[in-house]
């Protein structure tokens, strides 16, 4: 019985250890528009698969211009990487 609550609390834990990032928050009037942000990630080479709103983060999961994986978070008004992981 113990070894399935373990296995669940670890996942959870890997699970949470990247599920979010801190964003700085930003009126939504700063925001840039979500059509903009989605056309300059294209621009850049990315491959949106899911682009969400996350708090005060954009967060894209696709491919980045390499095609590598790609989840990244950004901040909502200067499109900074807040957050990233790439896997090859």
């Amino acid at each position: 019985m113990r070894k399935p609550l373990i296995t669940l609390a670890l996942t959870l834990l890997s699970t949470a250890a990247f599920a979010s990032a801190k964003c700085e928050p930003h009126p939504k009037s700063e925001w840039i528009p979500e059509s903009q942000v989605k056309a300059r990630l294209t621009a850049q080479g990315y491959k949106m698969r899911i682009f969400k709103v996350e708090g005060d983060c954009y967060e894209i999961y696709g491919t980045d211009k390499d095609g590598r994986k790609v989840e990244i978070y950004f901040d909502t008004k200067t499109l900074a990487i807040v957050k990233s992981e790439i896997n090859d």
